[in-house]
């Protein structure tokens, strides 16, 4: 069928199946009309331009490096300021937040990291009725517009004023550790509601004109467990954004509104070209399908929880009839019973576009200029996202919960990176998993209620030049909680914080390896989990197999010694057990029998694989010097007999993705790996 005028376009996602569209079908696709249920319920105009390309293009360079440069600054500034003055461990010490600077058609100006939108707040509040001082608060992930994933992601908008009228916004969101609900730290693994969750709050203003309303934040620390830890961060964050706005309203008057709105415009026109020439520009185009999946919602038994991405790569109807993306999420899974949902299908999927970008970035020409590339409002023209009906894991259905939505973001990394892997023949990273809350809490030696959580992070996945990093953190800046900080707050002792060993997955790169870390309770306590990939691994690509799964056993070599569920909001532990925790190791990148031996008995030396794991995963037999492993070296005769041997054993039709044992296991038809890992 050709679409003409008189021929009502038939919606998008009912065209897609596990095959991608060629031909003819391809062309009515790309022409059929998007499903994007939710829409911005706002009427106020967004996203457009601030000036013509023409004063875009004539303004000075110089002032548009300097414009671009005091962004970052003053971006950093307000990050800086919170970092510095807040009080809880996670917004404090582990740095799970963000700032964000947005012009006043809400894109994001800035792109250092991924940030909130301000599109909820425009929609409640005038922009012509806000004044100098006002700061605006919400964190209901419904009212969010999808810029707030759970509860605990509190956020601060502030406007900034010149000659009297808003023109551009500072805004920070974080993660806090206590907004009520059926648990400490606020996410139940079990909720089957947004309303165990936490306290849900629409969009207010917690300042009016520079005076706060001191009755929002009493009912705000009411419902928190850590009431003096959330007075403490809203202030921080309060006064860090009403800093930012000084700083910017600076900027204006030194150089004018009109040269200063022509310099974000010629910032975010240069983000959307060097995407368009240097990133859109490796993928050929087509359509590429493929999938992923999360393991257990906290209600349900572990399943495969499907998150297909339809990646649809064309050279014309983007900005200035140049390429673009369609990432369709069609084929995704029904809604969750448990929170893992996420609501990604407002204003066009604006949130999940700038949450995505970065993974495209891997297609540069060097990891220099990978590292160059910000993610901001200028990629958001390039991507059309089209989402299935209501009821899904990216279009959840309120009061669906949403608090452990981070297995289906980051999955959602991943999927993406594995799809356009298939496009550019592997030349994309493996998979990682680089975010999950542990933490303990209970009484502490005064007997006072304690709360201590963590943002631990994981190996990365093997690329096609190099091998993964180790645990790393997906959220910029963010990092563990330091052993000095933790000890002489709570009461444990940190044995152990290191390399997970054999946790990254074989390849001829490498995955990143996870952490081991070992706490031993010196009273009575409760463990909590918030994780995903305990069954599931990070997959490897093109070769790479994937690496080890998220562990965490309790009292190791004891009598007590047992497994907990990766999802878990109170295991007990009692005084003198350790809790061991073993984050994943990132996916593999290419054939492990190809990895040169010195590069094998260098991971051996460096403690990074074990002897056993040298000769299983990669073929080289390794020898122990008279000293230890830091003088280990290898039989080399006996290795290429071991790897000869190896390779006439292998499958002839293997996939070009390996996800470990955990597929099989959940899918349940005997399966190792489903259609779509196949080229």
């Amino acid at each position: 069928m050709t679409i003409t005028d008189q021929t009502a376009a038939p919606d998008s996602g009912s065209m897609l199946s596990l095959t991608p569209l060629t031909g003819q079908a391809l062309t009515d696709y790309i022409n059929a009309d998007p499903i994007n249920p939710a829409g911005l319920p706002t009427a106020y105009e967004h996203g457009n331009r601030l000036t013509s390309k023409q004063e875009a293009s004539t303004v000075d360079p110089i002032i548009v490096e300097i414009v671009e440069g005091t962004l970052a600054s003053v971006e950093m500034e307000v990050e800086t300021a919170i970092a510095r003055t807040s009080r809880s461990p996670m917004i404090r010490d582990a740095h799970d937040f963000r700032a964000g600077i947005h012009d006043r058609q809400l894109r994001k100006l800035t792109g250092r990291s991924y940030s909130a939108l301000v599109h909820p707040i425009v929609r409640d509040f005038p922009i012509e009725e806000m004044q100098e001082g006002d700061v605006f608060f919400h964190n209901d992930v419904y009212a969010s517009e999808g810029g707030i994933g759970h509860l605990p992601d509190m956020c601060v908008t502030v406007p900034v004023f010149a000659n009297g009228e808003v023109v551009c916004f500072v805004q920070a969101f974080g993660h806090h550790d206590d907004i009520g609900g059926a648990c400490p730290g606020s996410m139940p693994s079990g909720a089957t509601s947004v309303f165990e969750e936490g306290l849900m709050i629409p969009p207010i203003k917690l300042w009016d004109a520079g005076t706060p309303n001191k009755s929002a934040l009493a009912i705000m620390t009411r419902n928190s467990r850590m009431p003096d830890s959330l007075s403490a961060d809203l202030d921080a964050e309060c006064s860090a954004c009403l800093m930012g706005a000084r700083r910017l309203t600076e900027l204006f008057t030194r150089y004018g509104v009109d040269t200063v709105e022509a310099a974000f415009d010629t910032i975010l026109d240069n983000s959307t070209e060097i995407y368009r020439r240097e990133i859109l520009s490796k993928i050929p185009d087509g359509q590429y399908v493929w999938e992923d999946y999360a393991e257990h919602d906290g209600v349900s038994d572990p399943m495969l929880h499907t998150q297909r991405i339809t990646l649809t790569k064309t050279s014309t109807g983007g900005p200035d009839d140049g390429p673009r993306l369609i990432i369709d999420f069609t084929g995704t899974a029904a809604q969750a019973a448990g929170p893992i949902n996420h609501c990604g299908d407002y204003v066009g999927g604006n949130f999940l576009k700038k949450w995505l970008a970065p993974i495209l970035r891997n297609l540069a020409d060097s990891p220099e200029r990978m590292a160059e590339l910000d993610v901001n409002e200028g990629i958001v023209p390039l991507i059309e996202m089209r989402f299935p009906e209501k009821g899904t894991l990216l279009t959840p259905e309120f009061p669906g919960p949403t608090n452990a939505r981070t297995f289906v973001i980051l999955r959602l990394l991943g999927v993406l990176a594995g799809v356009v892997a298939k496009a550019v023949d592997g030349q994309m990273p493996a998979d990682q998993e680089t975010i999950r809350y542990t933490g303990v809490y209970g009484k502490d030696r005064d007997g006072n209620d304690y709360l201590m959580r963590e943002v631990l992070g994981g190996g990365s996945g093997g690329r096609y030049y190099s091998d993964g990093e180790d645990t790393i953190h997906v959220v910029p800046d963010s990092r563990n909680l330091p052993t000095e900080f933790t000890e002489s707050r709570f009461p444990f002792r940190v044995e152990r914080l290191g390399l997970s060993v054999d946790s990254g997955g074989a390849g001829r790169y490498r995955g990143g390896l996870g952490y081991e870390k070992h706490i031993r309770m010196l009273r009575d306590g409760h463990f909590m989990s918030i994780a995903d990939r305990s069954i599931l691994a990070c997959w490897g690509v093109k070769g790479g197999k994937a690496g080890k799964p998220f562990q965490v056993t309790i009292d190791p070599g004891g009598v007590n010694e047992r497994e907990i569920d990766a999802l878990a909001d109170d295991e007990p532990i009692s005084a003198g057990e350790v809790v061991r925790i073993r984050t994943t190791g990132g996916g593999g990148w290419g054939d492990p029998l190809q990895r040169p031996f010195a590069e094998v008995v260098r991971d051996v030396q460096w403690g990074k694989v074990s002897i056993a794991g040298a000769e299983e995963s990669y073929g080289v037999i390794v020898t122990e010097g008279p000293d230890g492993i830091e003088n280990a070296t290898v039989d080399e005769a006996a290795s290429e007999s071991l790897r000869a041997r190896l390779l006439t054993e292998r499958g002839v039709n293997e996939p070009f993705f390996d996800r470990g044992p955990g597929y099989a296991e959940l899918a349940g038809d005997g399966a190792r790996a489903p259609e779509v890992d196949w080229l």
